[in-house]
């Protein structure tokens, strides 16, 4: 099945993803993972919410974590690059028989909830709230030290689907994995920014998260947080890694947070900013797609992924199946 041509001039400007809203069932154990295991810096917390940033963000948050009785991703959050965009943005989502509604969000300016054509929660913003800089305070740094968020990955009933909805509005594909035999996107990824990703979709029962991922300066900072996890009571929520991938040539690791949300870290993957790029494709069965080297992916980081908010996965359409280790 062909790509969608990408949309060069889109109907309002994403400028990158922005950041993820997760509920979560005891506060203070995922403030312990994220601010002192993982190192993003509390931007301000009250009994009930928390909001994060990494260490090379001007913006006021990047995570925000709400307590609540069930664990859920409230929403995946998107920067646009002006005040007409949210127009624009609502007009292209209600022409497509889309929810649309304006939201309050703390430190943020007018935000649009929406959702996509699988029903992901989908906010858009222009403004938030601007923080003095951080990333030459090196007596911040600990943890793995994340510089920024850097994309979402989600589970999709159908990619193509999926693939064809995102490119609409601008988002382009850097490279995918084909089923041979059906012709069908497995997999692809998406970008605004000018990185591999901010968004792809995996095949899978959905829609469901499968990760939200953060920018580390080395390989080297992975395994100081993979020491870390060892002695301090996390060495069970480490998945998968390390290793490098075959798309993205990202060299990365995948850890559970206390509810089970996959969070990876990221790093020396590769600039894709050229209009004119060709996406490179990928077979499913070729086993150095997703693990370049290091150990297969365990079957966990096929199946498990974390619900949306009011959201109802359905299985998916295409029934093929990657190397999945033993």
């Amino acid at each position: 099945m062909p790509l969608p041509k990408p949309e060069l001039y889109p109907p309002f400007n994403i400028i990158r993803l922005s950041h993820v809203t997760f509920d979560v069932t005891d506060l203070s154990a995922s403030r312990a993972f994220y601010v002192d295991t993982l190192g993003l810096q509390v931007t301000d917390e009250t009994a009930d919410t928390i909001w994060l940033r990494a260490m090379e963000e001007r913006g006021h948050h990047c995570i925000v974590l709400r307590r609540a009785a069930q664990a859920a991703t409230e929403a995946l959050s998107f920067k646009l690059f002006d005040e007409d965009d949210l127009d624009r943005c609502a007009a292209w989502f209600t022409a497509r028989s889309k929810p649309v509604t304006w939201v309050k969000r703390a430190y943020q300016g007018r935000t649009l909830r929406t959702e996509d054509c699988h029903g992901i929660p989908l906010e858009f913003y222009h403004r938030m709230d601007r923080l003095a800089p951080i990333h030459q305070r090196y007596a911040l740094y600990r943890g793995v030290k994340p510089l920024r968020i850097d994309h979402f990955n989600c589970f999709s009933p159908n990619v193509d689907e999926s693939v064809a909805f995102y490119a609409a509005f601008g988002f382009r594909v850097t490279e995918y994995t084909e089923d041979e035999a059906s012709g069908h996107l497995w997999a692809a990824w998406m970008h605004r920014k000018g990185g591999v990703h901010d968004m792809a979709f995996t095949n899978g029962r959905g829609p469901r998260l499968h990760h939200v991922a953060f920018w580390v300066p080395t390989p080297l900072n992975i395994i100081d947080l993979l020491d870390l996890m060892a002695t301090t009571g996390y060495v069970k929520n480490i998945e998968r890694g390390p290793g490098r991938h075959g798309i993205s040539n990202a060299f990365f690791l995948y850890i559970r947070d206390p509810d089970g949300n996959r969070v990876e870290i990221y790093c020396s993957d590769y600039q894709t900013v050229d209009p004119d790029l060709e996406p490179i494709r990928w077979d499913l069965k070729d086993p150095q797609r997703q693990t370049l080297w290091g150990a297969p992916a365990p079957r966990s980081w096929f199946e498990e992924g974390s619900l949306f908010t009011g959201v109802e996965p359905r299985a998916a359409e295409l029934d093929a199946t990657p190397i999945v280790a033993p």
